[in-house]
């Protein structure tokens, strides 16, 4: 979540597709009138390179700059997970850890299955967890493969997890609940079998982290739907930090959040006052948490930007609902990665491990 003022985006992609709409309205409309309408595709990256700067903006080197990466992790990048109706072409990164080396010794030629032959069990034991991973940034910049994003992603592949770190579609070109719908389908993507292969992935085991405005889509994400975790766009752990978490009137008007942040809200929401925001609550968690949903990590400072309470309040939320949580506070004003030191990175990897098994 970025503190910074609004950013209207001049010169941007959504500027230049409405100029070249109206110099072709008429051709588009006879085009429809034929064979149906086909959307220009455009991607989700962002235009201006401040625009994908993460929502980190201190340059002090904290929290998930202190990372360094070791060897033999690999990086596929700009791999496309899917295209929505408006056009939008979606791409992730993959970061996935080092190989292990299979054994090649041979048993005896009596034995029927030698020893570098690895059975149906192995096989599957093989497999490892996976990881989305969210970027943050007001919901309007951001960008996966931003350097403080790659260090995420290259984290968690450290760790052991096949690390997917998105791009979504952000405010102003959509708004909620584009971004939601695209992170979803990105869970789907990683999970669909030939995919899934691919990446050496356990299906069954897809988690999700994610930081700020990208905290707030992973924890929608453990809300989405009910019932199995391994099913869809369900997942089966969730790790966020520095999310606004309860966009309600009640929790920002009232709670006296910062101004800055309704702002964003509303722009992320699409609505004019957070009053009669109906979108709102669909946005918020809390409101869809079911006994079925997935155990939750909340990581957040104590003084930071996004209220203490939107934390403490989706904990208590958690509680009420049956659902195993853990909530870890730091002293002082960082925000999101700006708190993935070692010793905040130590406790999600044994979250995400413990959810998501060895």
């Amino acid at each position: 979540m970025n503190t910074g003022p609004g950013h209207p985006r001049f010169g941007s992609r959504r500027i230049r597709l409405v100029t070249v709409a109206g110099a072709v309205g008429i051709a588009v409309a006879a085009t429809a009138l034929l064979g149906g309408f086909r959307p220009q595709l455009y991607s989700v990256t962002p235009d201006e390179p401040g625009d994908q700067r993460s929502e980190l903006v201190t340059t002090q080197i904290v929290g998930i700059r202190t990372f360094e990466r070791p060897e033999g992790i690999t990086v596929d990048e700009d791999v496309e997970y899917g295209t929505q109706a408006d056009g939008a072409v979606l791409t992730l990164d993959v970061c996935s850890p080092p190989i292990a080396t299979a054994p090649t010794d041979l048993a005896d030629p009596a034995d029927p299955a030698p020893t570098g032959t690895a059975s149906a069990t192995e096989t599957a034991a093989a497999l490892r967890p996976a990881v989305i991973s969210i970027h943050g940034g007001s919901w309007a910049r951001g960008d996966k493969g931003n350097r403080d994003w790659r260090m995420v992603c290259t984290w968690l592949a450290s760790e052991g997890f096949v690390a997917y770190s998105v791009n979504y579609r952000l405010v102003p070109d959509a708004v909620f609940p584009a971004a939601l719908d695209d992170v979803a389908l990105a869970v789907e993507w990683a999970r669909a079998a030939a995919n899934a292969q691919t990446y050496g992935i356990d299906p069954d085991r897809i988690g999700v982290f994610g930081g700020s405005a990208g905290g707030n889509l992973a924890a929608l994400l453990g809300t989405r739907g009910s019932g199995s975790l391994t099913d869809g766009a369900r997942v089966a752990a969730v790790a966020e930090l520095s999310a606004p978490l309860d966009l309600s009137y009640q929790a920002l008007v009232r709670g006296r959040a910062p101004a800055g942040l309704q702002n964003i809200v509303l722009d992320y929401l699409g609505c004019d006052t957070l009053r009669n925001c109906a979108k709102a609550a669909a946005a918020s968690p809390a409101s869809t948490l079911d006994s079925s949903d997935p155990p939750v990590f909340l990581g957040t400072s104590t003084e930071e930007y996004i209220p203490l309470a939107q934390a403490t309040g989706y904990a208590a939320a958690l509680e009420r609902t049956g659902i195993d949580h853990e909530l870890v506070t730091v002293p002082g004003t960082l925000h999101s990665i700006g708190i993935l030191d070692a010793a905040m990175r130590e406790k999600v990897s044994a979250f995400l491990h413990g959810a998501l098994g060895e």
